[in-house]
């Protein structure tokens, strides 16, 4: 579309939207939010086909101001909650979309690195895992229950100490990026790399399907999870790194703003995994296949479909 046609096809939005600014015109808070996911709509496809254009610039701030319009009023209604998840974060993650997807590249580029490493140098993964841990593992193989960790511990004492070590260890993916967001980028590395050595380690102990079946029970949702938040952590970053067209400190507020609900929207999903590790991972061994494939293949189609294509369907359905 040319810049001229897309200028004409929304500019009577547009002016709506800097009426409400100038308070020459009143709405509900609900419609403000309508016509803010909007305007995330019209900004992205401007950034995308007319990146160096006033008009980019122009919804750059038209989308700052009612923003900080919308949360400067506080109001918290019976809906808010679906609101944030079925509106708000939706959005904020077809906007961050690239981010995201990098955030994956990585991971999954560590794993294969962490795979290959296993491979040709033999120790590596006893200095990765730790001799403790590949010690007990190899005595669960020979006693055959490879994955008989996840059998220690009570119910509920192992779903709460895992969610709060899976939130954490996600929160300071996040929170890391206030280092210009290199120690999120460590943190990314060293869980792409434990998971493709712990892999490979199974492999080579025979182990490889017991691993799978039970890792990836509660690990579909864990680790994309963590993915997720690592990608919170990197907006943040180019918050600060690259503030575009807005000054330093003001693209700093959006981005905190705008990765810290990612980040939220990642917790329910730790919650689920937590729970699914602490009451249905310990009889990986006892279900049957099909169950197990079913499991792992419906959490991870939820997740995906909510982080990664569901935002996209929002997206198409907003314009």
């Amino acid at each position: 579309m040319r810049e001229v046609a897309f200028i004409k096809q929304n500019k009577e939005k547009w002016l709506e939207v800097e009426a409400i600014l100038s308070e020459q015109q009143k709405i509900s808070p609900d419609q403000m939010a309508d016509n803010y996911i909007q305007l995330l709509g019209d900004l992205s496809f401007s950034q995308t086909y007319y990146p160096k254009s006033n008009t980019t610039v122009y919804l750059n701030f038209l989308v700052s101001q009612i923003y900080q319009k919308i949360y400067k009023t506080k109001r918290v209604d019976k809906n808010r909650f679906s609101f944030f998840f079925t509106e708000e974060v939706p959005m904020l993650l077809y906007k961050h979309r690239k981010v995201i997807y990098f955030a994956f590249i990585l991971f999954f580029f560590f794993m294969v690195i962490g795979a290959l490493s296993a491979h040709y140098q033999p120790s590596y993964a006893r200095a990765t895992l730790g001799d403790e841990y590949i010690n007990m593992t190899l005595d669960n193989i020979e006693k055959g229950d490879p994955m008989a960790v996840y059998k220690s511990g009570g119910n509920w004492s192992s779903f709460i100490a895992i969610t709060v070590n899976n939130i954490r260890v996600a929160f300071n993916a996040y929170l890391y990026a206030l280092s210009a967001g290199i120690l999120t980028f460590f943190i990314a590395m060293k869980n792409g790399i434990m998971v493709g050595v712990f892999q490979y380690f199974c492999y080579q102990a025979g182990a490889l399907q017991a691993s799978l079946r039970a890792i990836w029970l509660h690990g579909a949702m864990e680790i994309f999870s963590i993915v997720i938040a690592t990608a919170a952590g990197f907006v943040l970053a180019l918050s600060v790194l690259i503030p575009k067209t807005f000054s330093r400190i003001l693209s700093f507020k959006i981005g905190f703003r705008e990765s810290f609900y990612i980040f939220l929207a990642t917790l329910p999903f730790f919650i689920a995994a937590g729970f699914i590790e602490g009451f249905i991972t310990r009889y990986y061994y006892d279900m049957p296949l099909v169950l197990n494939i079913i499991i792992i293949l419906g959490t991870l189609s939820v997740i995906t479909y909510y982080f990664l294509i569901y935002p996209i369907i929002k997206h198409y359905k907003s314009k």
